[in-house]
């Protein structure tokens, strides 16, 4: 096998092959990432990595930049220093920028982090892993709709006068909050299967396990540079 030939990719056959092509027919399996992604992860990343493994890498890690540009404003409560209009600015204009960038390190760091446990996954098909193990958060973030509805700047301030005094919009509140939870979750799992199948790993578990080791090589140098500040302060 050349070294440049996608190993994911269907064994071609041509008339002077002394083996010949499969006696049996197989019947072509069923290609809709966008719904396969949900409850087949590891098939679907296989079959994206064959096809084309940079297909919708950039959308989908642009999409995911503004979900988790909303995420951290709410969390800062960003809504006490700028307005509503500039928060969505911000987030639809720097959001996909950031979003690129965290993709393309993330999936340097886990390649590389990888190899250390025999993993043979490489930049760019760590990157299809990554965006499209992002689908179930890029979902969720199309509940900002109903909750800017409700809630409108109070979703990103530290004070909520209007959920205060309309205690029936709690509960909506909390089952979209809910749910976003839900989706988060269901996406990192999807990560640990995608990161596993481009890696060749076996399981799950070590696309876990990878995941953890690239978070660590960024964490733990900063906890101890931020100690040894604090330290010698």
């Amino acid at each position: 096998m050349s070294h440049h030939e996608n190993p994911y990719s269907t064994p071609q056959f041509t008339t002077s092959d002394p083996a010949g092509p499969p006696t049996q027919y197989e019947p072509p399996v069923e290609f809709k990432p966008f719904k396969t992604i949900w409850l087949s992860p590891r098939r679907t990343v296989r079959q994206i990595v064959s096809v084309d493994p940079t297909l919708h890498v950039v959308l989908l890690a642009c999409l995911s930049g503004i979900g988790e540009t909303l995420d951290r404003a709410s969390m800062r409560d960003l809504g006490d220093r700028l307005p509503l209009p500039a928060i969505i600015a911000v987030a639809v204009i720097l959001g996909p920028i950031g979003g690129l960038i965290g993709v393309w390190i993330g999936a340097w760091l886990i390649a590389i982090t990888g190899k250390w446990m025999g993993g043979k996954g490489t930049s760019e098909t760590v990157r299809t892993a990554l965006t499209w193990a992002s689908i179930p958060s890029i979902v969720a973030s199309i509940l900002w709709i109903p909750q800017l509805l409700l809630l409108r700047e109070e979703l990103f301030t530290s004070e909520t006068p209007r959920l205060e005094s309309n205690p029936g919009l709690i509960v909506p509140v909390l089952a979209l909050s809910l749910v976003e939870i839900v989706l988060a979750i269901w996406s990192f799992v999807l990560m640990c299967n995608t990161i596993a199948e481009v890696q060749s790993f076996g399981s799950a578990w070590p696309g876990f396990f990878n995941l953890l080791l690239a978070g660590a090589v960024v964490f733990v140098p900063i906890m101890a540079l931020v100690f040894a500040a604090v330290a010698l302060g």
